[in-house]
């Protein structure tokens, strides 16, 4: 009897036993590739981070040609002479544009900057190239003229902008003497070229934007980063797109403020589309979509975390004008404003193929139906599923446009107003 229980207990265990060597193997191989994957990502991150991350060199060259004389502004001595513009955090997604959580005068700030080009020769290159108008002898009327002319190029030839460019004068002369040096007009006529920095003083008027706090030269300090989506704060810039969709909405739920506040920033959201559509300086569209660029403040009024796709009418269609194509995908502006292609003279056409209103309510729908008011959800549904059907050209969607947004904005505001949610 002994024998044979020690017979059954051999066979069943040496199966496991023949087994254990191609186990360990196993384990050995995945742990190795684990290392291998958690190197290799370490590796990407820092050699990405000092690519991306150049506050340096933006110090460098501005603060070079401030003490050349080239350039001046109302943050340039803080910046080049008492450093106490504080860069922090690195914020930058594309190496030429320089983007930096900071504080200055004991408030959080964003620094941004462009470096593109940089090279050896990186800093007579911007001397002779960004910094090369106005030249000597230009007139302060002359001056004047230039600044309504870009900003017709920019904007659209509109009755409002001889009072931008009374704001952008003002700014000019951050020493409040009467007079415009040659370094003040170089360095507004540089800042004017970044379009996030002219649409910053062009859509102030709201509060739906960041307040322009400051500039040296082409360097500019808006207010801090306001509170974002759940996605958009919690997680790294390069891991968001890694993510799937799923998984950013399910965070989005888990992480973000309470149904009521996001209908709040909601609200706010679609305010700033009326800002958009035919505002003081013209129409603007959104070409790039996305929750990370919806903020709120601390009350939950909504902010525009980013400009920078963020584009006027007068750009978008010059950039489409006899523009060559072959389908659609040829005919796209930034990320997601897409105009039609004429297959029969292979050129793009004006219009774009969605307005600003339904990309927005392609978003609600993940931001608001999750978590709404159960006797809201089935009209809210009907209502931003009928928003992002709009179409067509801008003119003959008009009318549509405002009362889709204004019956939209009605419905959210009638569960919010009362209480401590309005």
């Amino acid at each position: 009897m002994e024998r044979d229980r020690r017979c059954l207990t051999a066979s069943a265990t040496s199966p496991l036993q023949g087994r254990l060597p191609g186990l360990r193997l196993c384990c050995a191989f995945l742990l190795w590739l684990s290392v291998l994957a958690a190197s290799w990502m370490v590796y990407l991150h820092y050699s990405s981070h000092s690519e991306l991350c150049r506050g340096h060199v933006c110090r460098l060259l501005i603060c070079d040609q401030y003490r050349k004389g080239i350039i001046s502004g109302s943050i340039c001595r803080d910046l080049c002479d008492l450093h106490t513009v504080e860069w922090r955090t690195c914020l930058s997604l594309a190496p030429g544009q320089q983007v930096y959580l900071g504080l200055w005068q004991g408030q959080e700030v964003i620094i941004k900057c462009g470096i593109e080009g940089v090279g050896p020769d990186a800093v007579p290159l911007r001397e002779l190239v960004l910094f090369d108008k106005p030249t000597r002898g230009t007139s302060m009327k002359e001056f004047r003229d230039m600044t309504l002319g870009l900003l017709k190029a920019t904007l659209g030839d509109l009755p409002s902008l001889p009072e931008l460019v009374g704001q952008v004068l003002a700014m000019a002369d951050f020493n409040e003497d009467s007079r415009l040096s040659l370094a003040e007009a170089k360095s507004v006529w540089a800042l004017l070229q970044r379009t996030e920095a002219l649409l910053l003083l062009a859509l102030q008027e709201k509060g739906h934007t960041a307040r322009l706090l400051g500039h040296c030269g082409d360097l500019y300090l808006t207010e801090g980063r306001p509170h974002g989506s759940a996605q958009a704060t919690m997680l790294p810039a390069g891991l968001r797109p890694l993510l799937p969709t799923a998984l950013l909405h399910a965070l989005q739920q888990w992480l973000g403020p309470a149904w009521p506040w996001r209908a709040k920033v909601a609200v706010g959201l679609l305010e700033f589309l009326e800002e958009l559509f035919h505002g003081t300086y013209g129409t603007f569209y959104l070409c790039e979509t996305t929750l990370a660029h919806v903020g709120y403040t601390a009350g939950y009024s909504f902010k525009m975390t980013d400009l920078q796709q963020v584009a006027p009418e007068a750009a978008v269609r010059r950039f489409l004008q006899g523009r060559r194509c072959e389908h659609s995908g040829d005919c796209t502006y930034g990320r997601d404003c897409r105009a039609p292609c004429d297959r029969l003279m292979r050129q793009c056409k004006g219009d774009l193929l969605q307005p600003n209103l339904a990309k927005v309510c392609e978003l609600l729908l993940d931001y608001l139906l999750p978590g709404a008011p159960a006797a809201l959800r089935p009209e809210l549904s009907r209502q931003l599923r009928t928003c992002t059907t709009l179409s067509g050209p801008a003119g003959q969607v008009e009318a549509r446009h405002a009362l889709v947004l204004s019956h939209l904005k009605g419905l959210l505001w009638r569960e919010i107003s009362y209480g401590q949610y309005s």
